[in-house]
């Protein structure tokens, strides 16, 4: 639907189904945080990226980018774009809000027990992750019924989140793999702490009849492709045309782009898990996906009648443009027999650079600075309707420094590439630098977004008229 408007002021997405503001922005406040932490881990440890090797430190900053960053931001941007794109009211508040406490206590302890290599309180943390994210299925399973409408954007949400649940399961069953069970046998049988080992014994022995490497990397894909890009895809259905005034094409696409991505996504982490040759097919099916994905994209965009981009959608579009250099990179990875040399791993790092903070975090960008803003406002300036002038989105913030953090970031990750293809540690360092850089410019104008949560900016209905 297209924003309505309001004297002074242009208001996004209908407010009607809108849940209250506190949940999403906590945890899109929480997620920048990570992101501060994260960029913080690149400049400290630039061999994460800059050699290819497994080890703990590459394994924390990872889930403190992925669980902290990214996820905290899609969870809370899914608290308020569900009910809105649903066109029904949240099932559960309360429940967001425990979702919310579980987020900030479980990400913290994850990524310190997976600094210091301790399984145990890895599998300890994950557990109160884990029922984050159930309660976070559960709450959306329950509107997604409440809605009683089953078009691609809600099965596309609804398969996006099933796809997390099975990435945290599989998450844990890693971390229970990793650890000994000798205590058992000083336990008596019908102790439920020791039913509850001699499972996650028989996990363990499950999961070591695999290839380790192979089951990680399943993991990963299962988390970044399953659930963050295929929300990212299926929710650019509905923003994109409710900002650009235009509408979706052709229905028939968005769901052949959904299937595609589910199919693709179930057969890839079976033939990676198992190390099949089968996996170069599942990867074209993907690619077949974000075919189609990009057909509508550009029939949504011809149709649009805002004619110009704003700098938030550009940066929105140009995370999109990421899909491009990874479905390469994905074709010559998925390549049947290619060996792990010095070169082909570097290959890798830049294929998990590229989806977190090339395709993923650009992306996000994008979206916060239509998402944050709307929130800020609504929950700010949505009691003044009618009785004062109050600022517009785009007022919120400045564009200048929306297109001077997009540029710096893009400077950023041009290095950091350099630096990952170079095998260059100071290449990266300094390449995390630009992108610290780029993440406090952004940081200033959410930083100006808020102020008008604490200061709101407020005109007389009187001045507005007399300047008309």
């Amino acid at each position: 639907m297209p924003p309505t408007r309001t004297e002074g002021a242009t208001v996004g997405p209908s407010t009607a189904n809108a849940p209250s503001i506190g949940v999403p922005l906590r945890f899109i406040l929480f997620g920048l945080a990570c992101l501060a932490g994260a960029v913080g881990f690149l400049i400290a440890r630039p061999t994460i990226l800059s050699t290819y090797h497994y080890n703990q430190y590459v394994v924390a900053a990872a889930h403190l980018a992925l669980l902290g960053w990214i996820a905290s931001v899609v969870f809370g941007a899914l608290y308020q774009l569900v009910p809105v794109a649903l066109e029904t009211k949240l099932y559960s508040e309360r429940l967001a809000f425990a979702h919310l406490a579980l987020q900030v206590v479980a990400v913290p302890g994850m990524v310190w027990s997976f600094w210091h290599w301790n399984l145990k309180h890895v599998g300890h943390w994950g557990s109160a992750f884990a029922l984050g994210v159930g309660l976070l299925f559960f709450n959306v399973a329950l509107t997604i019924l409440r809605s009683r409408k089953w078009n691609p954007i809600s099965v596309g949400i609804g398969s996006a989140i099933s796809w997390l649940m099975l990435t945290v399961i599989a998450g844990l069953a890693l971390a229970a793999a990793k650890c000994s069970y000798e205590s058992i046998e000083r336990l008596s049988g019908g102790n439920p702490l020791a039913i509850t080992l001699r499972g996650l014994e028989a996990v363990s022995a499950l999961v070591a009849r695999f290839d380790q490497m192979s089951l990680m990397h399943s993991h990963a894909h299962l988390g970044v492709l399953g659930c963050f890009v295929l929300l990212i895809v299926t929710l650019s259905f509905k923003l994109l045309p409710m900002f650009l005034l235009s509408e979706v094409q052709n229905e028939r696409r968005i769901w052949w782009v959904i299937g595609l991505l589910n199919a693709g996504l179930l057969g890839l982490v079976i033939t990676m898990a198992t190390r099949s040759a089968w996996k170069l097919l599942f990867t074209g099916i993907i690619m077949a996906a974000l075919l189609v994905y990009a057909f509508e994209l550009y029939a949504i965009l011809r149709a649009r009648k805002r004619s110009a981009l704003d700098s938030p959608l550009r940066l929105f579009l140009w995370g999109l443009a990421a899909l491009v250099p990874m479905a390469g990179l994905a074709a010559v990875l998925s390549w049947p027999g290619l060996p792990l040399t010095a070169f082909t791993g570097q290959l890798e790092n830049l294929y998990g650079f590229l989806a977190v903070f090339g395709l993923i975090s650009t992306a996000l960008f994008g979206m916060l600075f239509k998402i944050l803003p709307f929130l800020v406002w609504y929950g700010t300036y949505s009691v003044h309707l009618g009785r004062a002038r109050v600022p517009a989105l785009a007022e919120m913030y400045s564009s200048r420094l929306v297109q001077a953090g997009g540029a710096t970031y893009l400077l950023a990750l041009i290095v950091i590439i350099m630096g990952i293809l170079l095998s260059s540690a100071g290449a990266v360092r300094w390449g995390g630098v630009a992108l610290g850089a780029a993440v406090a410019l952004h940081g200033v104008n959410f930083a100006l977004i808020l102020r008008h949560r604490a200061r709101p900016q407020l005109q007389p209905m009187a001045r507005a008229v007399k300047g008309t």
